[in-house]
């Protein structure tokens, strides 16, 4: 999709890019696929903030996504591409001849009439899932399973895509987005293609308030609070933080330490992705 500039009729939107929607996009979302969602602003079952800004977002509807793509065998075509306020990649809504409607992650390059299948069976073309093992390697491919039959839970966001490096025995060496080298076991299934949307890291917001609608409230800098509030605040002026290495308001380390724990994955990740 286009970027779309906004006139600049106050200085707020003189920079504000937005996605340039197709009229094929304008669509309600399927009802039966369709429920509410009540925002929790961060905060946990006791009603205490344990996620910090966060708050104010603009009511949305959740749209149940198929991520397992289980209808093995069955066919089905693309009737819309649509917007989902829930994430930054597009969903296309599936009708299958069984008569079934799903929402799917929009691969980059799925139009609106375009059939998919799901099965070890299928065509390697862009929107069908098979199982690792019968994808060739060097193909591009997203929301892929780490269990089989759980669903796909890497490579779902927008323009993200991964490729399959080698095959070994019953697992598959794959190259993540972050450039993370892992091993997934060869039965779990994959999407063809790239997620679509590649756009929207130049989308710019503009203004404070399209930031609010998001549900994101402002954040405060450590070194402009008190000392009672952040081990960074006080001090006369603009002074440093006055540690060895940035902290949290808490006091743990920040910046650059490894957050990541004992897990039992950790033998399947080949190469750690680059730290920011």
């Amino acid at each position: 999709m286009a970027i779309r500039p906004y006139e600049a009729y106050t200085p707020s939107p003189r920079n504000r890019t937005t996605l340039h929607l197709a009229k094929a996009m304008v669509n309600k979302p399927c009802r039966k696929l369709t429920h509410g969602k009540t925002s929790r602003n961060g905060r946990n079952s006791t009603g205490i903030i344990t996620s910090r800004h966060r708050g104010g977002a603009h009511k949305r509807l959740y749209r149940q996504i198929d991520f397992r793509r289980n209808k093995l065998g069955v066919a089905g075509r693309i009737a819309s591409v649509e917007y989902d306020p829930n994430r930054n990649a597009f969903i296309c809504l599936v009708n299958y001849t069984d008569g079934e409607k799903k929402y799917i992650l929009h691969a980059r390059g799925l139009q609106v009439g375009d059939v998919i299948t799901s099965g070890p069976n299928t065509s390697i073309s862009v929107g069908n899932a098979l199982p690792l093992t019968k994808i060739p390697l060097g193909t591009a491919i997203h929301n892929i399973e780490l269990k089989s039959g759980r669903g796909g839970q890497l490579v779902r966001a927008a323009g993200a895509v991964a490729k399959i490096v080698a095959k070994e025995g019953r697992l598959t060496t794959l190259r993540l987005p972050s450039s993370e080298i892992r091993l997934v076991p060869q039965d779990c299934l994959a999407s063809v293609g790239r997620v679509g949307n590649i756009d929207i890291n130049n989308k710019d917001l503009g203004k404070a308030g399209s930031k609010r609608w998001l549900g994101k409230r402002p954040k405060v800098r450590g070194s402009a609070m008190n000392p009672v509030d952040h081990p960074h605040g006080g001090g006369e002026g603009r002074t440093s933080i006055g540690r060895k290495k940035p902290s949290t308001p808490w006091g743990h380390v920040a910046l650059g330490k490894r957050s990541r724990g004992k897990k039992f994955s950790n033998p399947l990740i080949l190469r750690r992705r680059k730290s920011s």
